[in-house]
């Protein structure tokens, strides 16, 4: 049935045949669906802050027999230490090509604070997240001339994610490829163990999901969702705005 669809598909999609790939790839594994997107998507990047999730998809790509798409890191400049050791070990692992893009116009901290003030993620977390993150994640679309990206979101993730479908298309036009949107924690955990797959330091120090260092805490008793520990202060935040629509998201930062 693969063979339906253009190769590369032709954009933009309309929703009928959105909803005709989504079927076909719901019923395939992950390993099928990453498959299917080499030969599909076009301009295909893989977008990631090296999670389980992104690690998985990574070490599947790599044994894909295809070169793997060049990886998009979104350097916010808060990440833990041990987050950017993982990023040298996966260079290392997988001789990938990492494109980094950090805040517009730093390359430190002293930059951002300097721009934007001490603790943006306190004053306006809507501009911190704007500037961190989503505007980034455009210049990198834009000078990379990206058409599509490879996901770690889950269904399992919950909250903004409960409902996620195998391939997106945002409001810029973006496709977003979900390629293990079906799994579960536990079985992106076994792969991780069974592959041997280089995972951040802090996930056996009680981090169940790892962002910056100033928002993310170690899980605590009686959490339960699998990104339990980020933003534990902020109610019912789920998302860094990455994922979030981004034309509301740039009406509502204060960026300079």
């Amino acid at each position: 049935m693969a063979d339906q669809f253009s190769t590369p598909l032709e954009l933009p999609l309309n929703e009928e045949t959105l909803a005709a790939i989504n079927a076909h790839l719901s019923q395939l594994s992950p390993q099928d669906i990453l498959a299917w997107a080499l030969t599909h998507l076009p301009a295909l990047y893989q977008t990631t802050a090296f999670g389980l999730t992104g690690l998985v998809a990574l070490d599947m790509l790599s044994k894909s027999g295809h070169p793997i798409p060049k990886l998009i890191f979104l350097d916010t400049l808060y990440h833990f230490a041990e987050t950017y050791e993982l990023v040298q070990q996966v260079r290392e692992r997988y001789a990938v090509d990492i494109k980094v893009y950090k805040p517009e116009g730093c390359k430190t901290i002293r930059d951002f604070e300097l721009k934007h003030g001490e603790e943006l993620w306190e004053k306006d977390e809507d501009t911190y997240d704007f500037a961190v993150k989503v505007e980034p994640a455009q210049r990198a679309y834009q000078e990379l001339e990206v058409r599509s990206v490879i996901t770690g979101r889950r269904r399992s993730q919950g909250g903004d994610r409960a409902s996620l479908q195998p391939l997106e298309v945002d409001e810029t036009g973006l496709l977003k490829l979900n390629p293990l949107f079906a799994w579960s924690f536990a079985q992106v955990d076994a792969y991780i163990r069974e592959n041997n797959v280089p995972r951040n330091q802090l996930l056996d120090q009680g981090y169940r999901s790892v962002g910056d260092w100033h928002s993310t805490q170690p899980s605590r008793e009686g959490d339960t969702g699998e990104r339990a520990g980020r933003w534990a202060d902020k109610g019912e935040k789920t998302e860094c705005g990455l994922h979030k629509n981004f034309f509301e998201m740039k009406s509502r930062a204060k960026v300079r």
